[in-house]
């Protein structure tokens, strides 16, 4: 067992799609990060690599099923030059979507 577990987790596990937000708006994903099943610091690690893996622009979508892991996402978002656009809870997660400036 490692450091994080025995779990394997596809960082990226889909590309593309859309996903509206609460103001009526839609966005394009670029990236998806599945960080469903594990937890600190493991989906800020993830969703860094991801901000630093993407264009300007482009926004990625976080799953995480981790409380603490939902509370520190948005505020990283500075150190990252990426903005914070929403936090949705969805059935069995959160979805964050996160912009890179």
């Amino acid at each position: 067992m490692g450091l994080f577990g025995s779990k394997k987790k596809t960082e990226e596990a889909v590309s593309g799609g859309t996903a509206r937000l609460s103001d009526g708006s839609e966005i394009k994903i670029a990236r998806q990060v599945d960080c469903l099943g594990v937890s600190c610091p493991r989906p800020q690690l993830m969703t860094k690599k991801a901000i630093n893996e993407i264009a300007i622009g482009e926004v990625i979508e976080v799953l995480a099923d981790n409380p603490s892991s939902v509370e520190a996402l948005p505020p990283m978002c500075d150190e990252l030059d990426a903005t914070h656009l929403e936090t949705i809870k969805a059935p069995n997660c959160w979805r964050i979507y996160i912009r890179k400036d």
